[in-house]
């Protein structure tokens, strides 16, 4: 007979790879929340493909400060808040985006370095220089190792410099970046493009790889306000709703972009949002209606939703009246959404936006505004009251794999 091995190793083994693939997928089905199913798919590679990433419940993040020790989180689907702990290597820094279940953090150096807020991994990007910030018309050096801001006043002359703040770094160098994908667990495996502010360039790095930002032209007419992946490349999409489509950069050579012009944007759609779902990209958007009584204005407004197919001969929008399985998670600070499979005590062909579209920010209480796709009418959830005199960040979905896990 041959040898079988330590009983603790067939264990091991047995346990982790020897359940069968529907036996795994029932099981999956059957997790009462996102935390449970995202610690499932953390257990080995069949249990990870037994539940689809997408199908894990995203949570809300909640704002903090550079003198946080913790990150918030609001789950839905459990109706709790609950706090992680930062590493002290990622404190200190300001939040400039969060897509692929990492947060990007950026240091008063204007250095960035990705967090896993769910298992505490970190990796180093590289650090701005003053070319990026040039690149939004923001005339920066350093002195005494701070960034220094030489503006100038209606006239075009030179005002006095002063010392840029932690808070205000978004301002001046990275307004938010997005990922391709999450960083393999060494380090490397995707492309961090950042939107810079008010510029029609955005910066992009080769994670792993690259020793600084590259800018890149995308040549639309105004300030690039989103950046979405989707079909393996990069759209830069301006404050008007206009798309510049971006070259592969996940090899080497200089990328280049190419505007879309044939693919405007739907007309009298207002707090346009974009995401990727399934290879099409949609935008979230709401139809507003003012109407007049006696001596004051009113106004309502219905939710609405499009897609396309950018592999088609010539992409055009649609307008989405059933999603099906699907919920779309739009957040409004940061502008990185996604969507993802109807789990546990979410609506499926529904919108979850991080805050209310005509919300008031001076609100006490965080809000959740919940939409139906299908008939445009909205919701408002209240759900805890602000620590921070600020709106949540936006959504986050967890990523409790060490490697890429998606």
């Amino acid at each position: 007979m041959a040898a079988q091995g330590p009983p603790a190793a067939r264990s091991m083994r047995d346990w982790s790879s020897g359940l069968p693939s529907e036996l795994l997928e029932v099981i999956g089905k059957r997790l009462a929340s996102g935390t449970d199913a995202a610690s499932f798919r953390s257990v080995c590679s069949p249990w990870r493909d037994a539940v689809p990433f997408a199908a894990v419940a995203p949570l809300l993040l909640l704002p903090f400060g550079p003198d946080s020790e913790r990150v918030a989180l609001y789950s839905v689907d459990e109706e709790k808040t609950f706090s992680l702990p930062l590493p002290p290597d990622a404190r200190g820094k300001v939040p400039c985006g969060a897509s692929c279940g990492w947060l990007a953090l950026m240091d008063g150096s204007a250095a960035v370095t990705l967090l896993n807020p769910f298992t505490g991994a970190l990796v180093e990007l590289p650090q701005a220089d003053d070319m990026v910030a040039a690149a939004s018309s923001m005339f920066v050096s350093k002195k005494d190792g701070r960034w220094v801001l030489h503006p100038e006043d209606d006239y075009g002359n030179a005002a006095a410099a002063s010392a840029i703040e932690l808070d205000e770094m978004r301002q001046v160098f990275f307004h938010e970046i997005v990922l391709s994908a999450p960083p393999d667990a060494d380090g490397r495996g995707c492309v961090a493009m950042a939107v810079l502010p008010s510029s029609t360039e955005v910066a992009f790095c080769r994670v792993g790889v690259g020793s600084a930002w590259t800018l890149l032209e995308t040549y639309l007419e105004c300030s690039v306000n989103f950046v979405v992946h989707c079909q393996g490349r990069f759209l830069a999409i301006d404050c008007t709703g206009e798309i510049s489509s971006c070259s592969s950069i996940a090899a080497h050579g200089r990328p280049t972009a190419t505007p879309m012009p044939s693919l405007s944007p739907p007309e009298d759609l207002r707090h346009r949002s974009y995401l990727e779902s399934n290879g099409e990209l949609y935008v979230v958007g709401a139809m507003v209606n003012v109407l007049r009584w006696a001596q004051r204005f009113e106004f309502d407004y219905r939710s609405i939703v499009y897609r396309c197919n950018l592999l088609d001969p010539r992409p055009a929008w649609s307008r989405v009246h059933d999603a099906g399985d699907l919920t779309l998670f739009v957040s409004k600070h940061f502008r990185h959404s996604f969507a993802g499979t109807s789990v546990s005590m979410l609506k499926r062909n529904s919108i979850y936006f991080s805050e209310p579209l005509y919300g008031d920010q001076n609100h006490l209480a965080h809000c959740l505004e919940i939409a139906d796709i299908a008939t445009g009418t909205s919701e408002v959830k209240l759900f805890q009251e602000k620590a921070h005199a600020f709106e949540a960040l936006g959504w986050i979905r967890p990523n409790f794999w060490r490697g890429r896990g998606m």
